[in-house]
């Protein structure tokens, strides 16, 4: 069969007014690489506002990636604008379509919602289109008339080696090797999954599958040598939703990949490492790991249920340090709760830590659908869902790129939440780096 897979193409936050591309789609790249596998024959698609009136009426199969909710809004109008046959398969997943699977089947008109993890489930869907029954596919929702049904929950996959490596030829060389992103050198570098999910429950954060899944070293290895021979990579990052959780699992991967002598970072919690394992990862060529600070503040780090002390954050930071690592920290302003004290605890925080940080990320809060906040948003004090009365319809709201948007607080409150921000942006700006 003949299979188009969409994604909406973004901007990375940190560089958004520069319009510095996102790291690749890896859910639609896996996809892809599974149908190709398979013999079917695949085109990865763009979408992007501008872009969103395609003929796909080459295509027996065509599946729209909902990667983020702030993209809702121009991939549903991709679906209404674009030509595809009536005996073509229309399936609808990804991060936003797993939290909301019944709207979006119905919103995108689909045959089927994908509720998970999908390589299996796509294939499965291939096979039984013309002639079978969505009835018999686990892990997806399908219209009988009316009614919506959903099938059995398809379990993980016992092991992600199994899957082949993404399917970057489909994309063009420049949406994969890139000079501009790896800690602030210009080594020729590219994105790598090599894990999947979080375990931990902080109730700002988006991450859906709460079982982590972890590739081999030898698989990571596979991978990068690949990417060194066809791409001449010099670096790569890390993008999963949270690599270093099991020390083991991450260790197999650092002494597998060090004699190719790469550079590369990944995103951590701060209290997740210890000494030797960032000893090992500094032995495999890590040259900066991205904490996730949040805020200085105890009392915001229980509320967004992050659980970490400042202790751990500087003790974090300092150990990336002593194994010649530079620390990157991401800081979240505006949970509710933050007034003028809570960010002077912040600012304190960044005082402390000084030198000691090479770079921070500011990011204002923004209560991302699917997310614990955003789920009890009446909790929270939270307005503007799509699950209150008074939606707006705008999905494109909840972009995290500098939101100015009020989402709680009283006129007084969001006087304070203003001037604070101003205060901590200011003050990262002169200590570090500007914000974008």
């Amino acid at each position: 069969m003949r299979v188009a897979l969409l994604y909406p193409e973004v901007y990375d936050m940190a560089r958004f007014r520069e319009e510095r591309k996102e790291f690749p789609p890896f859910g639609v790249l896996y996809l892809a690489a599974v149908c190709e596998r398979a013999g079917h024959e695949v085109a990865i698609e763009k979408v992007t506002p501008d872009r969103t009136r395609l003929d796909l009426t080459g295509f027996d199969a065509v599946g729209f990636s909902l990667a983020s909710s702030a993209t809702y809004g121009f991939m549903l109008r991709a679906r209404r604008q674009s030509a595809i046959r009536d005996d073509a398969l229309v399936m609808v997943g990804g991060v936003h379509c797993n939290f909301y699977p019944e709207s979006s089947l119905r919103d995108f008109q689909a045959h089927v919602a994908t509720d998970g993890e999908s390589e299996e489930t796509i294939l499965a869907l291939l096979d039984q289109h013309r002639g079978g029954s969505p009835a018999n596919v686990p892990g997806i929702l399908y219209l009988d008339g009316d009614q919506v049904r959903r099938t059995p929950r398809r379990p993980l996959l016992r092991d992600i080696d199994a899957l082949p490596l993404p399917a970057r030829h489909l994309l063009p060389r420049e949406d994969i090797v890139i000079s501009d992103r790896l800690a602030g050198t210009d080594l020729p570098m590219a994105h790598v999954m090599f894990s999947r999910g979080c375990p931990f429950p902080c109730s700002f954060c988006a991450a859906g599958q709460t079982r982590i899944q972890y590739r081999s070293g030898a698989s990571a290895l596979t991978e990068l040598e690949h990417l060194v021979e066809a791409y001449g990579i010099e670096g790569f990052a890390i993008v999963d939703d949270n690599f270093i959780v099991a020390r083991r699992k991450v260790g197999d991967i650092c002494d597998h990949i060090a004699h190719l002598r790469l550079r590369w970072s990944a995103l951590s919690r701060v209290d997740t490492v210890d000494e030797n394992l960032v000893a090992r990862m500094a032995r495999a060529g890590c040259i900066e790991i991205k904490y996730g600070m949040e805020s200085g503040s105890e009392q915001l780090l229980k509320a967004m249920r992050k659980n970490t002390r400042r202790a751990q954050i500087k003790r974090a930071v300092h150990m990336a340090n002593d194994a010649g690592i530079e620390a990157k920290v991401f800081v979240i302003h505006g949970f509710p709760g933050e007034d003028a004290a809570t960010t002077e605890e912040t600012v304190s925080l960044l005082q402390e830590l000084g030198a000691t940080v090479s770079r921070v990320s500011l990011f204002r809060f923004v209560p991302l659908p699917g997310t614990e906040v955003y789920e009890n948003a009446d909790l929270y004090g939270v307005r503007g869902t799509h699950l209150q009365p008074d939606w707006d319809g705008d999905w494109e709201k909840f972009h995290i790129h500098h939101n100015t948007r009020r989402w709680w607080g009283n006129d007084q409150e969001w006087e304070e939440i203003e001037t604070s921000h101003t205060r901590l942006r200011n003050f990262v700006e002169s200590g570090w780096n500007a914000q974008g």
